[in-house]
């Protein structure tokens, strides 16, 4: 039996390019980053923010081999634009669960 604090994480394998080993790590901490920015922000109601850094998420996660980060970030830049605070958040949950989730194969 679980606990009700304890949250199953959905499991992802993502292929990623061998060539981007070295660096992914580091693009994947500073998504983890990214969480916790949002999340002040959102405190903040400075959406300028949120709509910046999903904009780059938006725009880097394809390039680093993550489409869904890429998916999440062009939901929570529309989101942040609308001053959307519930669809943020929702945004963020996914990010995270992604994040928690994800395992990484260089192909």
């Amino acid at each position: 039996m679980q606990s009700p604090d304890s949250r199953s994480t959905k499991r992802c394998t993502v292929q990623v390019d061998r060539g981007l080993e070295d660096i992914v790590p580091g693009f994947l901490a500073n998504r983890q980053k990214d969480l916790q920015t949002v999340r002040r922000a959102l405190l903040e109601q400075d959406f300028e923010t949120i709509t910046l850094l999903a904009h780059r998420m938006k725009g880097d996660g394809g390039g680093y081999g993550f489409d869904r980060i890429t998916e999440i970030g062009g939901d929570m830049e529309l989101a942040a634009s609308r001053h959307d605070c519930t669809a943020v958040e929702r945004y963020t949950a996914e990010l995270e669960e992604f994040l928690l989730g994800v395992t990484i194969v260089y192909v």
